[in-house]
């Protein structure tokens, strides 16, 4: 009982700041409007310099740029923390209960490690998830 309710604690304290970071990139993209031109860029423009103008990133794409670099190693890092707390319950479980049933323990065992595979294999999508936001976006 005292294990569920504190599985149930971190749940919510890791959706939570989930959420806080989903809301922070959000802000960001929505402030940083890499469409909007600078007064740089305006007077270059009619004055007919497009050439460096089209070449240089603006500081908004930069910007934009750094927030998605954060916000994908936001996701990474919560995955990762998520994985990992699921791993440690998932051994910790499979121990006690080879310690209670040792006649099981191949069977237990077994099952242990396709539950690994499982939560691993959760982390790694994220992984890419946030490899793809990075270099796509």
């Amino acid at each position: 009982m005292k294990n569920t309710l504190l599985l149930k604690k971190i749940s919510v304290i890791l959706l939570v700041l989930l959420f806080a970071a989903a809301a922070v990139f959000t802000v960001s993209l929505l402030l940083d409007n890499p469409s909007a031109a600078s007064a740089q860029e305006i007077v270059r423009a009619e004055q007919g310099e497009t050439g460096s103008a089209e070449t240089e990133p603006s500081a908004g794409e930069e910007t934009q740029k750094g927030t998605i670099a954060i916000a994908a190693s936001i996701a990474i890092g919560l995955a990762a923390l998520g994985g990992a707390i699921g791993m440690g319950f998932a051994i910790a479980k499979s121990n006690e209960s080879i310690a209670r049933q040792p006649e099981m323990k191949n069977d237990i065992r077994s099952g242990m490690m396709l539950g690994l595979v499982f939560i691993e294999t959760v982390v790694i999508y994220a992984l890419i998830v946030a490899i793809l936001v990075v270099f796509v976006l």
